[in-house]
């Protein structure tokens, strides 16, 4: 679990907005209805630092926040089933493009997937861009609880064989069912902070 309070520190609609990278730093990316925000509140323990709409692809920007002094969990715009004028689509890739090219502190990213729905193609576009970038990644299956005991193992086994080289981690935000499983995902994604190859630019 988090070790330290958390707050929002900052939000980036355009790569000259994005801050200064001071601590290591996990990324939360999944589709735009995947529950994103629902999953990064239950993984610090407050209902609303992160805002949650019922409105997928409300999150337009990167968002950063602190967790304690030394790890930085930060949001990246959702994708898939966002309603929003293709030129508003184009910008935010170009946005989490310029995030995940050039942050040196950028340690991994969680790829959020809707375990009711299985993998989508973004989402393996996705993680084959992230392996391309050497950027390491986990699979956390959110939603959960909403499924039947059986259908949760088939989809379980569906994505352990789709991924057999991805750690995955079945979780909730209703729940929490996963949460600490996730954090410790994430605490191992984050430590060492150790400088990244030459190609990786400090922002």
């Amino acid at each position: 679990m988090p070790a330290g309070e958390s707050s929002f520190v900052a939000g980036a609609a355009t790569p000259a907005r994005i801050p200064h990278a001071t601590v290591a730093e996990i990324a939360l990316a999944g589709r735009s209805n995947v529950g994103k925000s629902s999953l990064l509140n239950r993984l610090v323990g407050r209902h609303s630092l992160a805002r949650v709409s019922r409105t997928p692809g409300r999150t337009q920007q990167i968002n950063f926040f602190a967790v304690g002094d030394d790890l930085m969990l930060v949001d990246l715009p959702g994708y898939g089933f966002a309603k929003v004028p293709r030129e508003v689509v184009d910008s935010w890739r170009r946005l989490v493009d310029a995030y995940l090219v050039g942050r040196a502190t950028l340690r991994g990213v969680v790829v959020l997937v809707d375990s009711r729905r299985g993998l989508s193609d973004e989402d393996r576009d996705l993680i084959a861009y992230l392996g391309s970038l050497e950027v390491p990644c986990c699979i956390a299956a959110t939603k959960i609880d909403k499924l039947k005991r059986s259908e949760r193992v088939a989809q379980i086994r569906s994505l352990e064989n789709e991924l057999p080289d991805h750690a995955l981690t079945v979780c909730s935000a209703v729940t929490g069912e996963g949460v600490p499983e996730l954090w410790q995902r994430i605490r191992d994604m984050a430590a060492p902070l150790r400088p990244r190859d030459g190609r990786r630019s400090e922002q």
